[in-house]
């Protein structure tokens, strides 16, 4: 048993306690609140009037994907040779031993919604994993999370490369759209085969696309365009299925539009430079006008665009562009686990949900100084300085 004492803690689920406790047992938080009495055998932690908060989420990263400090060899994020692959799987590229894990979770980022980049039209599924272990698949909150597609410069500058296509956008919605097409052929074949030798020949493609067919994943959408992020949600529509909108960076340009499609939003990479024509708009300003409009979204780094532990940084810097101080907390707290379906674990602080804490000298949306005093997984203290 853990027992964290004297702490002021941002619970994410409508209370702030002053001098609070949290008691966890079994890596599960089993109370929270004031004036709890610590267990003889618990382990105590002095919080000493330190904010404390749930572990933070990146709901949008390639951790894990492309390792540090080397380039091919550890550059596992893109199959940049067919662009549709539904059949892999992100799980089978992380690599847990990355030193970024490590810094991650000294950042306070306790979980990492990872997978395959943006190359493809189809490119794989998404794994949610903790950032603290030395094998993913003791790592895995749920695997797959989503399916990632992507619209826009990406796949257009890769198979344009290759004098294929797609080289422009209309083919790769007429990709998307084909895919999707024969997955639903394919699972209504299966479906209505009343013996075995009615079903189909075995397909990895179409079989990886069943879950996201009957919405047990959604479509995780790389789009940063308006005329993108419109397209996306306009298979999305066609085919009746589930989609998130990933980077959505000309979002606060569309804002009143997609509060009426009801699209949960995951805005970023945010801090750095405009490196193609697509990121002309990008803004801070972004998650505070889709606030304003209603949206639920995410804050994310794209790592390694930005490193995961500075997840935090940039929900400070739409902070300091107007979006309330616990709105950014939300969208790298329990906002980013309620879009990815995970609320029922991770993203608060409240009894019955994962262990998953961070304890902070400062504030970590405010303080350029502020450091990780520890930070607790699957309730294990992974890291205390």
């Amino acid at each position: 048993m853990i027992f964290i004492k004297n702490g002021t803690i941002y619970t994410m689920a409508g209370d702030v306690i002053e001098n609070g406790s949290i008691l966890i047992k079994e890596g599960k938080i089993v109370e929270v609140g004031k004036d709890i009495i610590a267990p003889l055998d618990a382990e105590v932690i002095d919080a000493e009037g330190r904010m404390v908060t749930p572990g933070f989420i990146d709901a949008h990263c390639h951790l894990g994907m492309w390792e540090e400090s080397i380039g091919f060899e550890g550059d596992d994020g893109n199959e940049m040779t067919d662009p549709v692959t539904p059949q892999l799987r992100a799980i089978d590229s992380i690599n847990p031993m990355d030193i970024s894990f490590e810094e991650a979770y000294q950042g306070g980022v306790t979980t990492a919604i990872t997978g395959p980049g943006s190359a493809n039209v189809i490119g794989g599924t998404f794994v949610a994993i903790k950032t603290y272990g030395n094998r993913v698949d003791d790592m895995i909150i749920k695997d797959p999370v989503a399916m990632k597609i992507a619209f826009g410069e990406n796949p257009k500058r890769v198979y344009n490369a290759q004098s294929k296509s797609p080289m422009t956008r209309m083919a790769t919605a007429a990709i998307l759209r084909d895919t999707l097409f024969k997955a639903k052929t394919y699972l209504q074949k299966k479906e209505r085969a009343e013996e075995p030798s009615k079903m189909p020949d075995y397909d990895m493609k179409m079989e990886a696309l069943i879950p996201v067919l009957k919405k047990e994943i959604p479509l995780k959408a790389h789009a940063h365009r308006a005329d993108d992020i419109f397209t996306a949600i306009r298979i999305a529509k066609e085919f009746d299925v589930d989609i998130t909108l990933d980077h959505c960076t000309e979002g606060h340009l569309i804002a009143d539009q997609l509060a009426k499609e009801g699209k949960p939003a995951i805005v970023g990479p945010t801090f750095g430079n405009r490196s193609k024509f697509e990121l002309k708009n990008k803004s801070f300003d972004t998650p505070r006008v889709l606030f304003e409009a209603g949206i639920k979204f995410a804050i994310i780094t794209d790592s390694p665009v930005i490193p995961l532990q500075h997840l935090p940084l940039c929900a400070g810097l739409a902070h300091n562009a107007g979006l309330p101080e616990i709105e950014a907390l939300k969208a790298i707290t329990i906002n980013a686990a309620e879009i990815v379906g995970l609320q029922d674990r991770i993203g608060s602080i409240e009894v019955g949900k994962d262990a998953d804490i961070a304890i902070f000298d400062g504030n970590p949306l405010k303080d350029i100084d502020c450091k990780t005093f520890a930070t607790i997984i699957n309730g294990e203290v992974v890291y205390k300085r």
